[in-house]
C-alpha cells in the first residue's frame, strides 16, 4: 500500500519528497519482483519455462538499477554511500572504518570521531 499512499499528507510534501517516495517504492517493488522470479525459476522443473523466468529476473534486476541512478543522481547522501559502499572488495562492514570523507568512494564521518557537527555552526 506504500506505493498508494504517503505517510504524511501530500499537500504538505514538495513534489521533490513525492517523486523520491515513487522512486523508493519502485525499486522495493522491482527488488521484490526479482526474488520472486528468482524463486520460481529455480523450483521450475521445465528448463524453457525457468530460461524465460531468469530472463524476467534479469529485467527486473536492470529496471531496480535504473531507478536506484535515478535517486543517486537526486540525493546527495544516496550518491555519497552508493560511492563508498559500490564496486568494493573485502569485508562491507570494514569499508567505513576506512574511508576518507571527501575523496572519491570516501565516506562521511569526520576525522577524529567528531560527527562533524561543530563545522556545521555559522553555514548557511
Amino acid at each position: 500500500m506504500s506505493s498508494e499512499t504517503f505517510h504524511e499528507a501530500a499537500d504538505l510534501l514538495s513534489p521533490a519528497t513525492q517523486d523520491m517516495h515513487r522512486a523508493l517504492v519502485s525499486l522495493g517493488e522491482e527488488l521484490e519482483a526479482v526474488d520472486w522470479y528468482a524463486q520460481r525459476a529455480e523450483a521450475c522443473t521445465d528448463d524453457d519455462l525457468r530460461a524465460v523466468l531468469v530472463h524476467n529476473k534479469n529485467e527486473e534486476i536492470e529496471h531496480a538499477m535504473m531507478v536506484l541512478e535515478w535517486i543517486r543522481r537526486r540525493s546527495p547522501v544516496f550518491d555519497e554511500n552508493i560511492r563508498t559502499y559500490s564496486r568494493t572488495t573485502g569485508p562491507i562492514t570494514s569499508i567505513e572504518k576506512g574511508a576518507t570523507p571527501g575523496a572519491p568512494g570516501g565516506g562521511s564521518q569526520p576525522s577524529g570521531g567528531s560527527l562533524g557537527i561543530g563545522s556545521l555552526k555559522g553555514a548557511r
